[in-house]
């Protein structure tokens, strides 16, 4: 028998009869996705320039319904809801927004509960970022009220949901592919972040941490023009000031920087700690016999109660967040920002009510930083701690350590603080903060939610195997069983036949390649048309080939290009040639593939010692006794 095994070469591109489709290929991978991403990027731009309008009109909308309710007149100046009163009568404001809230999910769409990131992460990752077109309207009204009769949040988590609703939107309006509208909904989503607070360096961050799950050109373009303009869209709408700005920070020392780095590891199991809680009172609210329309009503008895007592924690509350950063809280003002706004926020968002999550942390993370650097202060004097500071590490870390979003929460607190001396003491608190949630807790305040409903989601980013692996490599296959046999076109019918029942029986593939005496491939061909054939046993095996069906890829291509042709084809396996020789010299099949990938993860999960150090010891001495020896 004739026959060649294929060798242990590399790659894999198709051949020349398929040049044509190939160079297509190549083409629309080059320069389609091109096009394709300035188009995307222009259409985010058009997004942030009407979401950054849609957070200026949820901003005033929240003032209005707030003057309404606690100052019983019509206005759209900033105000905060901790100025009123009402006395007693500030209780029952909450629970009627809640009881708006819960008719409008009831009756409207129950996707407006929440905070909404876990939601837009749901989208993404289950549904091809497909929102209803509805939530665009509803998140922000019923956040709106929400916040405005006092619910404990901030506008940032329901302009990110609405930004990335109305992103969504226009991804279903045009003809998208499922990437694109992703996409778009990441980049409205970091757009209405960067409108509220004006930082785009951060929701740039949060699209990648939260929303993108990769990072590419394809991506990473539109996300950070869509935040530059939203950035634009603040400073237009909102002014150039910094969001909380603070007293100016001198560079700390290292002392304070240990200190900043244990307060973290506090504030670390701080966010273990909130995170559970939130997630243990949705669980109590799940077990009423109520119906859940009515739950955000509930949670508003709370909201008015614990605002009737300590009304700091009415609203949105970004004055306590500046506040707590200059350093000139009260003692018992910080406590009940710590314990008091928790419990209320906390109660609330469990209800299921409209409302996010940013806020809320920052605001409890400010003044928990802030009591833990007086403590600091006091049993510590030489740390040389700065509550200021204290108070923004706090800020950040609770913030890393609930969401896992490290990076976004130290850029988050240089752009709204403006203040480059903090980056030290940031990444020193959030890292630390970020490794006591990992340890403890497998989920985040983001991610539990979906995670209950079966959604996983990404918590790393690895390089894309199919893209960056050549063919060559996946060939290089030791075992027999894994050889695609190739056949010399001299052989008959009946020889091919006598060796498949023979020694062909070991390989597992359908498929045969037949190649010529030079190594010029003929075309592949299946058993069965081998086992069935009726023509003459003494007939050259090349009369049963068909030269229309030669599908092969080069050497020198990816896996990625491979995948493709194996699915297009419906082949199990491709002929590879040497793109310089022309010649055969094995296949490729998905076999192949698949223990590429097994063994990408072994070389990244093995464990194995490649230095060792008693031999290079033993290797030290041997020179220094010849050294020695030379010089006596």
């Amino acid at each position: 028998m004739k026959r060649k095994q294929h060798l242990n070469l590399a790659g894999i591109p198709p051949a020349p009869s398929i040049q044509d489709a190939l160079d297509d290929i190549q083409m629309e991978q080059k320069v389609v996705p091109v096009k394709r991403t300035l188009a995307v990027t222009a259409l985010t731009c058009f997004n942030a320039i009407v979401i950054g309008f849609i957070a200026k009109a949820l901003v005033t909308l929240i003032y209005i319904v707030t003057s309404i309710c606690f100052f019983g007149k019509f206005s759209t100046n900033e105000i905060s809801p901790s100025n009123n009163h009402l006395g007693w009568w500030v209780i029952p404001i909450p629970v009627i927004g809640g009881l708006i809230v819960g008719i409008m999910a009831r009756y409207g769409s129950k996707a407006i509960r929440g905070h909404g990131i876990p939601e837009a992460m749901e989208k993404i990752l289950t549904e091809e970022s497909k929102i209803p077109p509805y939530i665009t309207f509803l998140k922000p009204v019923s956040a709106a009220i929400s916040i405005g009769t006092g619910g404990p949040f901030g506008a940032e988590g329901p302009i990110i949901a609405t930004g990335g609703a109305f992103g969504s939107l226009f991804g279903q309006i045009l003809h998208t592919t499922a990437r694109e509208r992703k996409i778009l909904l990441a980049a409205g989503a970091a757009a209405g972040m960067t409108a509220i607070f004006g930082t785009p360096f951060a929701a740039i961050l949060l699209a990648i941490e939260l929303l993108l799950f990769e990072f590419s050109p394809k991506s990473f373009v539109p996300v950070v023009v869509a935040c530059v303009t939203g950035a634009c869209m603040h400073f237009f709408l909102f002014g150039t000031a910094p969001t909380f700005p603070m007293p100016p920070v001198s560079l700390p020392d290292r002392n304070a920087v240990i200190a900043y780095a244990v307060i973290g590891l506090f504030i670390g199991l701080a966010s273990v700690a909130v995170t559970k809680s939130v997630y243990l009172i949705e669980d109590a609210f799940e077990k009423l016999l109520i119906h859940w329309m009515w739950w955000p009503a509930l949670g508003g008895v709370a909201v008015g109660l614990i605002g009737y007592f300590a009304p700091e924690t009415l609203g949105v509350g970004y004055s306590n967040i500046t506040h707590a950063l200059s350093g000139s809280l009260a003692l018992h003002v910080l406590i009940s920002l710590c314990l008091l706004k928790f419990i209320s926020w906390s109660i609330a968002l469990g209800s299921g009510t409209s409302g996010g999550t940013l806020a809320p942390l920052l605001t409890i993370g400010s003044a928990l930083g802030c009591l833990l650097g007086a403590a600091t202060q006091f049993l510590v004097p030489d740390a040389h701690v700065s509550l200021p500071l204290a108070a923004l590490v706090g800020m950040a870390a609770l913030f890393a350590g609930s969401s896992r979003a490290l990076l976004t929460a130290i850029v988050f607190a240089l752009e709204t603080t403006m203040q480059e001396n903090t980056l030290l003491p940031l990444i020193a608190g959030c890292v630390c903060s970020y490794m006591v949630s990992f340890v403890l807790m497998r989920g985040t305040i983001m991610t539990e939610k979906i995670n209950r409903r079966g959604v996983i989601t990404p918590d790393s980013f690895h390089p894309d195997i199919l893209q960056t692996t050549l063919i060559a490599e996946a060939i290089d296959i030791e075992s027999e069983q894994d050889k695609i046999p190739m056949i010399n076109s001299d052989n008959t019918v009946e020889e091919v036949k006598k060796w498949l029942l023979h020694d062909g029986a070991q390989y597992g593939y359908n498929t045969l390649l037949i190649i010529d005496n030079n190594l010029l491939l003929k075309g592949p061909i299946s058993k069965a048309e081998i086992m069935n054939a009726k023509i003459e046993g003494s007939e050259k095996i090349t009369t049963l080939v068909d030269s229309s069906k030669i599908c092969s890829v080069y050497a020198d291509n990816n896996l990625q290009l491979a995948v493709h042709f194996l699915l297009k084809t419906n082949q199990d396996v491709l002929p590879v040639i040497d793109r310089n020789a022309n010649t055969a010299i094995g296949a490729i099949s998905s076999t192949n593939i698949l223990k590429t990938y097994e063994r990408y993860m072994q070389r990244n999960t093995h464990r194995n010692k490649n230095i060792s150090t008693k031999r290079n010891m033993l290797k030290i001495i041997s020179k220094g006794k010849q050294l020695f020896a030379s010089q006596s």
